[in-house]
């Protein structure tokens, strides 16, 4: 099996907190991986450390087995936890800019989502609501032909409504040859779409491995798994 990602006893501190514990893990290419666990769990360190933005205390992280650094941010697309645009810009002006800064940046493909969302691209993007500045958000990301692919929780500002139709975007607006990190806690709502799961606490890989071997061993959704593994944890 060929893999995307691979961190090696990765740690990283804030000052005496321990974020990541000695984190060795894999992400396979070509699937729709969750990063499952509760606040305080160590996964938007992980992410933003495989998207480049901190530097961890030691252990290793590479990508397309490059390390993390200038060569990776190439292939690697990410969506943060929160909007960062400038709410000033008109969507078109986020679009010139995506088109200038990302070689892999496909515009047509973006643009075709936004008509399907009826965002109009000269609107300004303090005038969305919420969850359309997420949409937005999404769909640029989404439309680079990133290797990796790393959501830091894009449901989580999102009526139920909103949030099938970015899974469906997930889906439909990946290289099949790509991966797909999900950082969620709304696991029964992003499940369906996941190949693969991680189980986080701690900084700490827990359990992982395939989602539909997992359900079919025991019986249970990933949602009921994720219950049960965390109810038995200290602050769960």
């Amino acid at each position: 099996m060929e893999y995307v990602l691979q961190a090696q006893d990765l740690t990283m501190r804030y000052h005496n907190t321990l974020a990541l514990d000695n984190l060795t893990l894999r992400l396979p290419k070509g699937r729709i991986i969750g990063l499952l666990g509760p606040n305080g769990s160590g996964k938007t360190t992980f992410i933003k450390l495989a998207a480049g933005l901190l530097t961890p205390a030691s252990g290793t992280l590479t990508i397309c087995d490059e390390k993390v650094g200038t060569a990776t941010k190439a292939v690697v697309s990410y969506l943060p936890d929160r909007p960062y645009f400038n709410k000033q810009m008109r969507i078109r002006e986020q679009l010139d800019f995506f088109q200038d800064f990302y070689a892999d940046f496909d515009r047509e493909r973006a643009e075709e989502m936004l008509r399907a969302l009826n965002i109009d691209p000269n609107m300004k993007f303090r005038t969305l609501s919420k969850g359309n500045q997420e949409k937005v958000q999404l769909v640029l990301v989404m439309s680079r032909r990133a290797k990796l692919y790393l959501l830091d929780e894009p449901i989580g500002g999102v009526d139920p409504a909103a949030r099938d139709y970015i899974l469906n975007t997930i889906i439909s607006n990946y290289d099949p040859d790509a991966t797909v990190l999900i950082s969620t806690h709304l696991i029964a709502d992003v499940e369906r779409v996941l190949d693969e799961f991680i189980f986080l606490y701690q900084g700490r890989l827990i359990r992982g491995g395939n989602a539909d071997e997992v359900r079919e061993e025991t019986g249970k959704s990933l949602d009921e798994l994720f219950r049960e593994v965390f109810k038995c944890l200290p602050s769960c």
